[in-house]
């Protein structure tokens, strides 16, 4: 078993010909390769940075089932399950922690949403449940429990390494005979008499007959050079982190406020994560961390735990939220293109802890199977009906426990 701290040198030529072509080497295109070459495709995956240099790079990312979206649920119980058995497939220490996580509700609002997402989640074997005061200051300490009319926690839930994530699965795929390259640009695809027949890089052209866009925050353009339409944004995401504090932090869930999407949890050594979501941050590829977020932060950081109100922020760190319209994935095999294009991005803000089952769900679609989990509501044709039918998919309704 082995801890990932920075990809190793995968550049490299190409090989003339791959049978399928994964763009992308964040967590998502790393477990599609992975769980793709373990089935015996022949993969190349190609990345135009280095790998996990996207939104897959952010220090430490969340991981959990707490959705209020049947199918969101079961991508992320079913890869809740495959990170915890991480260490003997693909075989890495990702650092996965699992203290919680406990979602603070401001109104009697919030409280009816979450009561209905806990019970359909119940339903769906997540040991998630409503929690009372006394119990949200057992679990942390730090929360001012009068601001909130309720909670919600899932044990379970917690948090990893994404850099080992993706170290780990891009060393899996290697090991049964995928090629990744790094610092490759995907410039155009080839096609002919309806069929894909190649991939053009900065680097060459490769020959194939299937690809998988797995871009994120970027895929709208990659999708376009295919003539397909992926309604992908991309949004600035910044955290910051406290110095080893004295005295030491209270270990504590991943706790998240609800109204303000203010969130904190420990971080080594003897520090705390925080984080918010700006919600004037326009669309941008921006990953310039803006200390003129700090009063922001300190803001939603005293009114749910004033005992951290003037605790320091020694460093920050900026990255991208591949954000779609109903802040849902998209998932699937594109039709009206030439050739076999499947596209797994979107996924505003869960992509991490959705990519070990996303990768199984790829791999099932790729090999013509039904994969274990319904994922036909995450099509991209969704948004091409007419959104005044309210029998149209294009209504599917947002994902609504995202922060």
């Amino acid at each position: 078993m082995t801890t990932a701290r920075r990809s190793r040198d995968r550049r490299g030529s190409l090989p003339a010909r791959a049978e399928v072509v994964v763009v992308g080497g964040g967590a998502m295109g790393a477990s599609v390769a992975f769980h793709l070459a373990e089935d015996g495709a022949d993969v190349l995956l190609l990345e135009a940075e280095e790998l996990a240099s996207g939104s897959s790079g952010k220090p430490i990312g969340g991981v959990r089932a707490q959705f209020s979206d049947p199918a969101n649920v079961d991508l992320g119980n079913r890869s809740l399950e495959l990170y915890e058995d991480f260490a003997n497939r693909p075989g890495a220490d990702i650092g996965l922690q699992q203290p919680g996580y406990l979602f603070l509700l401001p109104d009697a609002a919030d409280v009816a949403l979450f009561e209905e997402s806990v019970a359909m989640q119940n339903e769906r074997g997540v040991a998630s449940r409503m929690l009372a005061p006394d119990a949200v200051r057992r679990l942390n300490p730090y929360v001012d429990v009068d601001r909130y009319a309720g909670a919600a926690y899932a044990a379970r839930d917690g948090f990893a390494y994404p850099l080992a994530v993706v170290e780990g699965y891009a060393a899996g795929a290697e090991a049964y005979g995928a090629r990744v390259r790094t610092h490759v640009t995907v410039t155009g695809f080839e096609s002919r008499d309806d069929r894909l027949v190649a991939v053009w890089t900065d680097q060459g052209r490769v020959r194939t007959d299937a690809v998988v866009l797995c871009a994120g925050a970027w895929t709208r353009d990659v999708a376009a050079k295919a003539g397909l339409d992926l309604p992908v944004d991309p949004y600035r995401r910044q955290i910051g982190f406290t110095p080893p504090l004295d005295p030491a932090p209270v270990r504590v869930p991943f706790t998240i406020d609800y109204g303000s999407t203010f969130y904190f949890h420990n971080a080594a050594p003897d520090g705390l994560l925080l984080g918010i979501a700006d919600p004037a941050t326009p669309v941008a590829f921006e990953r310039t961390y803006d200390p003129a977020w700090l009063p922001l932060l300190r803001g939603a950081l005293g009114a749910c735990a004033p005992e951290l109100t003037d605790v320091p922020v020694a460093r920050g760190w900026a990255g991208l939220y591949e954000m779609t319209p109903d802040r849902n994935a998209l998932i699937g095999e594109a039709t009206g293109v030439p050739g076999r294009v499947l596209y797994a991005a979107g996924f505003s803000g869960h992509g991490f802890l959705q990519a070990p089952a996303v990768g199984e769900v790829v791999r099932d679609l790729y090999a013509g199977r039904t994969p274990g989990i319904d994922v036909s509501g995450f099509s991209a044709d969704r948004f091409a009906g007419d959104p005044r039918d309210p029998t149209d998919p294009g209504r599917r309704g947002p994902e609504s426990n995202i922060i």
